[in-house]
This record gives structure tokens, C-alpha cells and sequence, in this order.
């Protein structure tokens, strides 16, 4: 399969699901809660990444569903918006603030934050996995 027919696959495949979160995320038929919707594509990409194989994918198949999804949340959220920048947003003081808002359980919360770290600061999060699994506490 080429790069283009998975891409195409990959989009049908998910376009109903992210159809579904923008529906979980709408207010009224033209607004939709952007902090709603970041928290649900972020959840959804952990997810996946988690576990590719309960979605239908191999593991090498992440990077071109990480292209569809991003092509799928600009038109949502604006022109630069990707799951980069949710993951961002999720990561900052306003973040933090919608995900207090939307109750999520604290196990939820670190695992975004989790993957934030790894996303926006890979060497960062060498850096720190590397000081926890040699502290001589644990």
C-alpha cells in the first residue's frame, strides 16, 4: 500500500471518530468548546499510541494517522492547530484550568501531561524517565 492510499484509508477510517469528538464538543450547531475538543483528540492520540493495535494499526502506521489528524483538527480549531498544540495548550495554566473543568479523574490528567512531555520535550523526558529509574529511593 502506498503512502497516499494509506493516508486515504487511515482518513476514512478515523473520520467518523473525529466527527464524533467535534459532536461531543459542539455547543450549538456553529460553536464548538475548543478545550473540550483539544482534551478529546489528545485523549484519542494517547490512546491509539497506547494501544495501535486496538485501532486496526501497526505501530508504523502512527506517523501517517498523526498526519490525519492533523489535517482533521485545523479546520476545527484554525490554521496552525495540530495535536502538537492541543497537547501545548493542555500543558499550560488555561490547560490545566479546562481539564479541572471537565472533571477529569487525576489518572487521566497525568497520562495527557505524561504524553505532553514526551511530545514538547522529548530530551526533557529522557532526561527525567532517566533520573526516576536511577534514583537509588526507588
Amino acid at each position: 500500500m502506498t503512502s497516499t492510499e494509506l493516508h486515504r484509508r487511515l482518513d476514512a477510517q478515523f473520520a467518523p471518530v473525529m466527527d464524533d469528538l467535534a459532536a461531543r464538543a459542539a455547543v450549538t450547531d456553529h460553536m464548538l468548546d475548543r478545550d473540550i475538543y483539544r482534551i478529546l483528540v489528545a485523549t484519542l492520540w494517547v490512546n491509539v499510541v497506547l494501544a495501535p493495535e486496538d485501532a486496526g494499526l501497526e505501530e508504523r502506521q502512527l506517523e501517517t494517522l498523526h498526519d490525519v489528524i492533523n489535517a482533521r483538527i485545523e479546520p476545527v480549531l484554525g490554521a496552525g492547530e495540530s495535536l502538537r498544540s492541543c497537547f501545548r495548550y493542555l500543558n499550560g495554566r488555561d490547560g490545566e484550568r479546562a481539564m479541572k473543568e471537565a472533571r477529569l479523574p487525576p489518572n487521566h490528567r497525568d497520562m495527557l501531561l505524561y504524553f505532553a512531555s514526551i511530545i514538547l520535550d522529548p530530551e526533557g523526558h529522557r532526561r527525567w524517565m532517566d533520573a526516576i529509574r536511577n534514583d537509588p529511593r526507588r
